[in-house]
């Protein structure tokens, strides 16, 4: 039988002063397969090892002592010191299966992308990270999907925002991690990361 108890999101958006680009993925997993409060922190998944070599050329950069976790705290300050907000474009879902994948979440109440914009005022870029966060953002706003790696241009309440299309960090989506951080190490570099040290600003 269908399970049709919604679930509200867990985590409120991370939304640095600083924000220049906003990462935006599909809802979190449930509870259990935590080992942080924070997003992305299911230790299957890979987001964080791809922000530890594309920033410090070392995939275990976020992992905590114990080897088994996330360190939050480290994230956080990531995010702060680099300007990166963190997010997801479903506010409220039904899990088809009690599961992780993607693949059976049904999305309630999508993301409402300018009200979150009008928060971070120097964000230029939405960062796309899977087909289903990417799917349900096109429930809400109106532009040409690119290609994995590259940009569309959306308008977006007065301003023109650059939303990047890269490759879902769960381990399900089939390319090697080191490929996965080619692209997002690109996709940073494009947008400046790379070369320029941001104001931090809590």
């Amino acid at each position: 039988m269908k399970n049709s108890k919604t679930e509200q999101h867990p985590l409120g958006y991370y939304l640095p002063l600083n924000t220049r680009a906003l990462m935006l993925g599909s809802f979190p997993p449930p509870r259990e397969r935590w080992s942080m409060d924070f997003y992305y922190p299911n230790f299957q998944n890979d987001m964080w090892r791809i922000l530890g070599l594309v920033f410090y050329s070392d995939k275990d950069y976020f992992v905590a002592a114990s080897g088994k976790a996330f360190d939050e705290e480290k994230a956080k300050l990531f995010c702060r010191e680099k300007g990166i907000g963190l997010g997801d474009t479903a506010m409220e879902v039904i899990r088809l299966k009690d599961n992780a994948s993607d693949k059976f979440l049904e999305v309630v109440t999508p993301v409402k992308p300018e009200e979150i914009l009008d928060k971070i005022p120097f964000c230029k870029a939405i960062v796309i990270t899977g087909q289903k966060a990417m799917d349900t953002l096109l429930s809400v706003l109106s532009f040409d999907v690119p290609k994995i790696g590259a940009f569309a241009s959306c308008l977006i309440g007065n301003r023109m925002i650059k939303v990047y299309r890269m490759p879902s960090s769960s381990r399900a989506y089939p390319k090697p991690l080191q490929e996965k951080a080619k692209d997002y190490k690109k996709m940073f570099g494009e947008l400046g990361f790379l070369s320029i040290s941001f104001l931090y600003l809590y």
